[in-house]
């Protein structure tokens, strides 16, 4: 989450458990381990907006790069005290897709089913227990 306020610019994160960190710069998803090690090297104090947009580019990139889930798009949001935000949906293609050289989809009977065997399964019994609690020892008596 971020954004600018009377006090400045502020980036939060805010995990899925509930705990919040106010950072300098974030990552989250799947990407997020290649592009927090951009964040790392690339990042200083006071960057302009045109340094900020390469370095957030070169984060979701190496992201894109390095992990199969993290599509091919490079979008920026760009945030300032004075106007909307800048949404830059495309901002690079960073990863383009190829075209299909064919169809890949194949009528029922195509591959001939050799042999089919179908097991059932059968539930004989279902346990349900409850958590028993840990014994715990106050940290004041420990010495």
């Amino acid at each position: 989450l971020g954004g600018v306020d009377r006090t400045g610019p502020h980036i939060y994160c805010i995990y899925p458990h509930g705990s919040v960190d106010k950072l300098p710069y974030a990552t989250m998803g799947s990407g997020s381990l290649a592009a927090m090690a951009v964040f790392e090297a690339g990042w200083k104090p006071n960057m302009s907006e045109e340094e900020g947009k390469k370095l957030v580019r070169d984060a979701i990139a190496a992201g894109i790069f390095n992990d199969l889930g993290s599509g091919s798009n490079v979008d920026l949001c760009v945030i300032r005290s004075s106007g909307p935000a800048q949404y830059l949906r495309t901002y690079e293609e960073a990863n383009v897709k190829g075209k299909k050289q064919g169809s890949y989809r194949y009528a029922l009977g195509t591959t001939a089913v050799l042999k089919q065997r179908v097991i059932p399964l059968e539930i004989t019994s279902v346990s349900v227990s409850s958590p028993q609690p840990m014994e715990v020892e106050p940290s004041h008596s420990r010495r």
